[in-house]
Protein backbone atom coordinates (compact mmCIF):
# COMPACT_ATOMS: atom_id res chain seq x y z
CA UNK A 1 0.00 0.00 0.00
CA UNK A 2 1.46 3.34 -1.16
CA UNK A 3 -1.63 5.86 -0.08
CA UNK A 4 -3.68 5.85 3.07
CA UNK A 5 -6.52 7.54 4.70
CA UNK A 6 -4.95 10.50 6.74
CA UNK A 7 -5.23 10.43 10.34
CA UNK A 8 -6.03 6.62 10.46
CA UNK A 9 -3.39 3.73 12.53
CA UNK A 10 -3.07 1.18 9.91
CA UNK A 11 -2.46 -2.29 11.36
CA UNK A 12 -2.74 -6.23 10.47
CA UNK A 13 -5.40 -8.52 11.87
CA UNK A 14 -5.53 -12.21 12.17
CA UNK A 15 -9.34 -13.10 11.51
CA UNK A 16 -8.96 -16.82 10.54
CA UNK A 17 -6.03 -19.44 9.97
CA UNK A 18 -3.66 -18.02 8.14
CA UNK A 19 -5.55 -14.87 6.99
CA UNK A 20 -4.55 -11.41 8.22
CA UNK A 21 -6.77 -8.27 6.85
CA UNK A 22 -5.26 -4.91 6.50
CA UNK A 23 -7.06 -2.39 8.35
CA UNK A 24 -7.19 1.59 9.08
CA UNK A 25 -8.81 2.72 12.04
CA UNK A 26 -9.44 6.23 13.28
CA UNK A 27 -11.36 8.08 15.75
CA UNK A 28 -13.63 7.08 18.98
CA UNK A 29 -17.15 6.27 19.90
CA UNK A 30 -19.93 3.38 18.55
CA UNK A 31 -18.18 1.54 15.93
CA UNK A 32 -18.51 1.83 12.51
CA UNK A 33 -17.09 -0.94 10.11
CA UNK A 34 -16.71 0.35 6.43
CA UNK A 35 -16.49 -2.57 3.40
CA UNK A 36 -15.05 -1.22 0.23
CA UNK A 37 -16.15 -2.00 -3.57
CA UNK A 38 -14.02 -3.39 -6.84
CA UNK A 39 -11.85 -2.61 -8.33
CA UNK A 40 -11.06 -0.65 -5.54
CA UNK A 41 -9.67 -1.06 -1.47
CA UNK A 42 -10.51 0.82 1.60
CA UNK A 43 -9.17 3.79 0.30
CA UNK A 44 -12.39 4.56 -1.59
CA UNK A 45 -13.78 5.24 1.87
CA UNK A 46 -11.05 8.12 2.90
CA UNK A 47 -13.75 11.00 3.05
CA UNK A 48 -16.37 9.53 4.65
CA UNK A 49 -14.30 7.61 6.87
CA UNK A 50 -12.62 11.22 8.02
CA UNK A 51 -16.33 12.31 9.00
CA UNK A 52 -17.34 9.63 10.80
CA UNK A 53 -14.65 9.57 12.66
CA UNK A 54 -15.44 12.88 14.49
CA UNK A 55 -18.04 10.69 16.71
CA UNK A 56 -17.61 6.88 15.55
CA UNK A 57 -14.78 4.21 15.81
CA UNK A 58 -14.54 3.76 12.38
CA UNK A 59 -12.86 0.74 10.90
CA UNK A 60 -11.89 0.45 7.32
CA UNK A 61 -10.10 -3.15 6.27
CA UNK A 62 -9.07 -4.38 2.89
CA UNK A 63 -11.31 -7.58 2.07
CA UNK A 64 -10.06 -11.02 2.08
CA UNK A 65 -8.18 -11.42 -1.56
CA UNK A 66 -8.04 -7.47 -1.98
CA UNK A 67 -5.87 -4.37 -1.13
CA UNK A 68 -2.75 -5.76 1.03
CA UNK A 69 -4.86 -8.23 3.08
CA UNK A 70 -4.45 -11.27 2.58
CA UNK A 71 -5.09 -13.70 -0.37
CA UNK A 72 -5.31 -16.94 0.13
CA UNK A 73 -5.82 -19.69 -2.80
CA UNK A 74 -9.39 -20.87 -3.65
CA UNK A 75 -9.04 -24.14 -2.11
CA UNK A 76 -12.70 -24.76 -2.09
CA UNK A 77 -16.30 -22.87 -2.92
CA UNK A 78 -15.99 -21.57 0.64
CA UNK A 79 -12.61 -19.74 0.61
CA UNK A 80 -14.00 -16.67 -0.78
CA UNK A 81 -17.71 -17.36 0.17
CA UNK A 82 -19.21 -14.11 1.47
CA UNK A 83 -20.21 -16.30 4.13
CA UNK A 84 -16.40 -16.77 5.00
CA UNK A 85 -15.64 -13.00 3.92
CA UNK A 86 -18.37 -12.00 6.57
CA UNK A 87 -16.97 -13.80 9.32
CA UNK A 88 -13.49 -12.30 8.60
CA UNK A 89 -15.22 -9.20 9.52
CA UNK A 90 -16.71 -10.55 12.86
CA UNK A 91 -13.88 -11.57 13.51
CA UNK A 92 -11.83 -8.61 12.79
CA UNK A 93 -14.18 -6.25 15.03
CA UNK A 94 -14.13 -8.70 17.93
CA UNK A 95 -10.08 -8.52 18.01
CA UNK A 96 -10.11 -4.77 17.68
CA UNK A 97 -13.25 -5.30 21.15
CA UNK A 98 -15.87 -4.61 19.57
CA UNK A 99 -18.55 -7.77 19.89
CA UNK A 100 -21.67 -5.41 18.11
CA UNK A 101 -20.79 -2.56 15.54
CA UNK A 102 -22.57 -0.99 12.39
CA UNK A 103 -21.52 -2.30 8.92
CA UNK A 104 -21.66 -0.41 5.11
CA UNK A 105 -20.94 -1.94 2.40
CA UNK A 106 -20.25 -0.89 -1.19
CA UNK A 107 -20.77 -3.08 -4.18
CA UNK A 108 -18.69 -6.29 -3.18
CA UNK A 109 -18.35 -4.87 0.42
CA UNK A 110 -22.04 -4.68 0.02
CA UNK A 111 -22.25 -8.43 -0.49
CA UNK A 112 -20.40 -9.13 2.46
CA UNK A 113 -22.20 -7.14 4.34
CA UNK A 114 -25.68 -8.46 4.18
CA UNK A 115 -24.15 -12.29 4.80
CA UNK A 116 -23.04 -10.45 7.89
CA UNK A 117 -26.32 -8.85 8.38
CA UNK A 118 -28.07 -12.26 7.56
CA UNK A 119 -25.61 -14.60 9.61
CA UNK A 120 -24.88 -12.83 12.40
CA UNK A 121 -28.20 -10.74 13.37
CA UNK A 122 -26.91 -10.67 16.78
CA UNK A 123 -23.58 -8.39 15.50
CA UNK A 124 -24.62 -5.94 12.99
CA UNK A 125 -26.91 -3.45 14.59
CA UNK A 126 -27.40 -1.22 11.22
CA UNK A 127 -26.38 -2.37 7.72
CA UNK A 128 -26.29 0.01 4.60
CA UNK A 129 -25.57 -1.12 0.84
CA UNK A 130 -24.24 0.96 -1.58
CA UNK A 131 -24.95 0.17 -5.54
CA UNK A 132 -25.36 -3.53 -5.14
CA UNK A 133 -28.16 -5.99 -5.08
CA UNK A 134 -28.32 -8.96 -2.77
CA UNK A 135 -26.00 -11.84 -4.87
CA UNK A 136 -29.73 -13.51 -5.85
CA UNK A 137 -31.63 -11.05 -6.93
CA UNK A 138 -28.27 -9.44 -9.19
CA UNK A 139 -28.42 -12.90 -11.40
CA UNK A 140 -32.28 -12.83 -11.45
CA UNK A 141 -32.81 -9.37 -12.87
CA UNK A 142 -30.03 -9.56 -15.39
CA UNK A 143 -31.86 -10.56 -18.92
CA UNK A 144 -30.92 -10.51 -22.26
CA UNK A 145 -28.72 -7.30 -23.77
CA UNK A 146 -29.10 -5.16 -21.13
CA UNK A 147 -27.22 -8.22 -19.18
CA UNK A 148 -24.16 -6.69 -21.19
CA UNK A 149 -23.48 -4.33 -18.11
CA UNK A 150 -22.60 -6.56 -16.21
CA UNK A 151 -19.89 -8.73 -18.73
CA UNK A 152 -17.30 -9.12 -15.87
CA UNK A 153 -19.66 -11.11 -13.70
CA UNK A 154 -20.22 -13.70 -16.65
CA UNK A 155 -16.71 -13.81 -17.36
CA UNK A 156 -15.16 -14.12 -13.61
CA UNK A 157 -18.10 -17.14 -13.11
CA UNK A 158 -15.88 -19.36 -15.44
CA UNK A 159 -14.18 -22.57 -14.21
CA UNK A 160 -10.12 -21.48 -13.10
CA UNK A 161 -8.01 -20.82 -15.71
CA UNK A 162 -9.20 -18.99 -18.76
CA UNK A 163 -10.41 -16.31 -16.92
CA UNK A 164 -7.36 -15.80 -14.69
CA UNK A 165 -5.68 -15.47 -17.50
CA UNK A 166 -7.27 -13.13 -19.58
CA UNK A 167 -7.85 -10.50 -17.07
CA UNK A 168 -3.79 -10.91 -16.02
CA UNK A 169 -3.02 -10.30 -19.78
CA UNK A 170 -4.36 -6.98 -19.66
CA UNK A 171 -4.82 -5.94 -16.08
CA UNK A 172 -4.74 -2.36 -15.99
CA UNK A 173 -6.95 -2.26 -19.25
CA UNK A 174 -9.41 -5.01 -17.56
CA UNK A 175 -9.76 -2.65 -14.22
CA UNK A 176 -9.48 0.46 -15.30
CA UNK A 177 -12.20 -0.15 -17.64
CA UNK A 178 -14.50 -0.03 -14.66
CA UNK A 179 -12.94 2.53 -12.72
CA UNK A 180 -13.82 4.76 -16.22
CA UNK A 181 -16.92 3.54 -17.13
CA UNK A 182 -18.58 3.51 -13.97
CA UNK A 183 -17.92 7.07 -12.24
CA UNK A 184 -19.54 10.07 -13.47
CA UNK A 185 -16.99 11.97 -11.99
CA UNK A 186 -13.54 11.51 -12.92
CA UNK A 187 -11.99 13.70 -10.66
CA UNK A 188 -13.57 12.04 -8.14
CA UNK A 189 -10.59 9.20 -8.74
CA UNK A 190 -7.20 11.43 -8.55
CA UNK A 191 -4.25 10.06 -10.44
CA UNK A 192 -2.72 8.85 -7.09
CA UNK A 193 -5.92 7.14 -6.01
CA UNK A 194 -6.57 5.03 -9.12
CA UNK A 195 -3.04 3.96 -9.42
CA UNK A 196 -3.15 2.63 -5.97
CA UNK A 197 -6.66 0.47 -7.12
CA UNK A 198 -4.90 -0.58 -10.64
CA UNK A 199 -1.83 -1.39 -8.82
CA UNK A 200 -3.76 -3.64 -6.03
CA UNK A 201 -6.23 -5.03 -8.75
CA UNK A 202 -3.12 -6.28 -10.90
CA UNK A 203 -1.49 -8.23 -7.85
CA UNK A 204 -5.10 -9.38 -6.76
CA UNK A 205 -6.10 -11.22 -10.05
CA UNK A 206 -6.46 -14.57 -8.41
CA UNK A 207 -8.35 -13.73 -5.83
CA UNK A 208 -10.66 -10.88 -7.04
CA UNK A 209 -12.07 -13.89 -9.47
CA UNK A 210 -12.82 -16.01 -6.94
CA UNK A 211 -14.52 -13.42 -5.01
CA UNK A 212 -16.74 -13.19 -8.63
CA UNK A 213 -16.80 -16.71 -9.33
CA UNK A 214 -18.29 -17.55 -5.53
CA UNK A 215 -21.13 -15.17 -6.11
CA UNK A 216 -22.27 -17.10 -9.27
CA UNK A 217 -21.86 -20.54 -6.96
CA UNK A 218 -22.19 -21.27 -3.30
CA UNK A 219 -23.09 -17.14 -2.48
CA UNK A 220 -26.44 -17.45 -4.57
CA UNK A 221 -26.62 -21.18 -2.73
CA UNK A 222 -26.82 -19.16 0.83
CA UNK A 223 -28.86 -16.81 -0.40
CA UNK A 224 -31.27 -18.87 -1.54
CA UNK A 225 -31.62 -20.85 0.98
CA UNK A 226 -31.77 -18.12 3.50
CA UNK A 227 -35.04 -16.99 1.42
CA UNK A 228 -36.49 -20.42 1.62
CA UNK A 229 -36.46 -20.68 4.73
CA UNK A 230 -37.84 -17.04 5.31
CA UNK A 231 -34.84 -14.94 6.93
CA UNK A 232 -34.47 -11.02 6.40
CA UNK A 233 -32.59 -8.96 7.79
CA UNK A 234 -33.22 -7.81 11.43
CA UNK A 235 -31.75 -4.50 11.87
CA UNK A 236 -32.07 -0.70 10.35
CA UNK A 237 -30.97 -1.10 6.66
CA UNK A 238 -30.29 1.77 4.24
CA UNK A 239 -29.64 1.31 0.63
CA UNK A 240 -28.29 3.83 -1.81
CA UNK A 241 -27.93 3.24 -5.17
CA UNK A 242 -28.12 4.14 -8.83
CA UNK A 243 -31.40 4.48 -10.31
CA UNK A 244 -30.55 0.73 -11.52
CA UNK A 245 -34.42 -0.34 -11.31
CA UNK A 246 -35.36 2.31 -14.42
CA UNK A 247 -32.44 0.73 -16.20
CA UNK A 248 -32.68 -2.26 -16.19
CA UNK A 249 -36.52 -2.44 -15.49
CA UNK A 250 -37.16 -3.52 -12.24
CA UNK A 251 -38.59 -2.41 -8.64
CA UNK A 252 -35.11 -2.25 -6.71
CA UNK A 253 -36.95 -1.13 -3.28
CA UNK A 254 -39.58 -4.13 -3.57
CA UNK A 255 -36.47 -6.07 -4.03
CA UNK A 256 -34.60 -4.70 -1.18
CA UNK A 257 -37.82 -4.64 1.35
CA UNK A 258 -38.01 -8.86 0.75
CA UNK A 259 -34.82 -8.75 2.38
CA UNK A 260 -35.22 -5.81 4.90
CA UNK A 261 -38.52 -5.15 6.48
CA UNK A 262 -37.12 -1.70 8.21
CA UNK A 263 -35.80 -0.27 5.13
CA UNK A 264 -34.45 3.10 3.44
CA UNK A 265 -34.10 2.65 0.05
CA UNK A 266 -32.76 6.34 -2.09
CA UNK A 267 -31.76 6.75 -5.41
CA UNK A 268 -28.40 9.07 -5.53
CA UNK A 269 -27.35 11.06 -9.17
CA UNK A 270 -23.53 10.31 -8.46
CA UNK A 271 -21.92 7.32 -10.50
CA UNK A 272 -21.43 4.22 -8.70
CA UNK A 273 -17.98 5.61 -6.80
CA UNK A 274 -20.64 7.38 -4.89
CA UNK A 275 -18.39 7.49 -1.89
CA UNK A 276 -16.00 9.49 -3.29
CA UNK A 277 -17.98 11.10 -5.89
CA UNK A 278 -20.50 12.73 -3.30
CA UNK A 279 -19.17 11.83 0.17
CA UNK A 280 -20.84 14.37 2.30
CA UNK A 281 -24.27 12.25 0.74
CA UNK A 282 -23.42 9.18 1.63
CA UNK A 283 -22.10 9.85 5.29
CA UNK A 284 -25.39 12.13 5.74
CA UNK A 285 -27.13 8.42 4.74
CA UNK A 286 -24.82 6.69 7.07
CA UNK A 287 -25.61 9.00 9.91
CA UNK A 288 -29.08 8.73 9.68
CA UNK A 289 -29.02 5.41 9.40
CA UNK A 290 -26.96 5.48 12.66
CA UNK A 291 -29.75 7.47 14.38
CA UNK A 292 -32.60 5.02 14.08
Amino acid sequence: MTIGITGFDYQRVTVADGVALNVAVGGAGRPVVLLHGFPQTHLMWRHVAADLAADHTVICPDLRGYGASDKPPARDEDTYAKRTMAADVVALARALGHERFALAGHDRGALVAVRAGLDHPDVVTHLASLDVLPTLDMWDVLHGASAAVAFHLYLMAQPPGLPERMISASADAFFGHFLDAWGADPAALPADVRAEYLRASREAVDSIVADYRASAGVDVAHDRADRDAGRRLAMPVAVVQQDWGAALGYDAEAVWRAWAPDLEHRTTTAGHFMAEEAPAEISAALRALLAR
